[in-house]
């Protein structure tokens, strides 16, 4: 399949796929979106969460993306966890990886000014798959080459980042049966975020137990869902 390396409103950069008509990330900003969706509504949200627990003394998050990519999130979310002194344990699952060549086109680092951390977005990319690796003290990182479907893991996350291509080109991904795993994935009170939100999505998620909220969307995108473990 074809793929193409563009630029988005924001500046930053992503990939196209002209025979489904479908990107990485939104058009209209691949960084903002990403911000906006699985930081502002996943982890900032969470982090919210714990602290107004008086009772939990949490400073380590357990993260599980559907649809590692181009790494643009797990970079962000780097960045950020060392900002708050945060611990991660980061597990990225992603079918078809993206190629070497695409990702040294990739101007994330730059565009968020992250040059010391050049490195780690390197390190990103070139670990080996299905290992643990420790990127750096306080985040750990492990790339799962691995179908959606296929997914087991119960009650180990506290968040999940859910950015799988659009319910048009792969409505398999959409489905109670992939949420039911999301759910199970969870510990209780955990969040799942995702750009989506059709009415479908909203309403497999709430068939398997999630109670699901709209919140505004981002950049290009009138709202999204977040979705609770309660």
């Amino acid at each position: 399949m074809k793929r193409e390396i563009f630029i988005t409103s924001d500046g930053s950069t992503s990939i196209h796929l002209p025979d489904w008509n479908e990107q990485y990330h939104s058009k209209h900003g691949a960084i903002q979106e990403a911000y906006h969706v699985f930081i502002k509504a996943g982890f900032e949200k969470f982090l919210d969460t714990i602290s107004q627990k008086k009772e939990s003394t949490q400073t380590n998050l357990s993260i599980l993306e559907i649809g590692f990519g181009t790494g643009l999130n797990a970079f962000i979310t780097f960045l950020e966890a060392d900002k708050k002194n945060i611990k991660i344990d980061y597990v990225g699952v992603e079918a078809y990886p993206v190629a070497a060549d695409e990702v040294k086109k990739l101007n994330y680092v730059a565009e968020l000014k992250a040059e010391n951390n050049q490195l780690v977005f390197n390190e990103m990319h070139t670990t080996s798959w299905d290992e643990k690796h420790t990127i750096s003290d306080d985040f750990n990182l492990t790339k799962r080459k691995q179908f959606f479907a296929d997914i087991n893991d119960d009650n180990t996350f506290d968040l999940i980042y859910f950015d799988a291509f659009g319910a048009t080109n792969q409505p398999e991904l959409w489905t109670e049966e992939i949420f039911q795993k999301m759910f199970t994935a969870l510990k209780v009170g955990g969040i799942l975020t995702t750009y989506a939100a059709k009415g479908s999505v909203r309403r497999a998620m709430q068939t398997v137990g999630f109670t699901v909220e709209r919140l505004a969307g981002p950049p290009g995108k009138r709202e999204m869902l977040r979705a609770i473990k309660n």
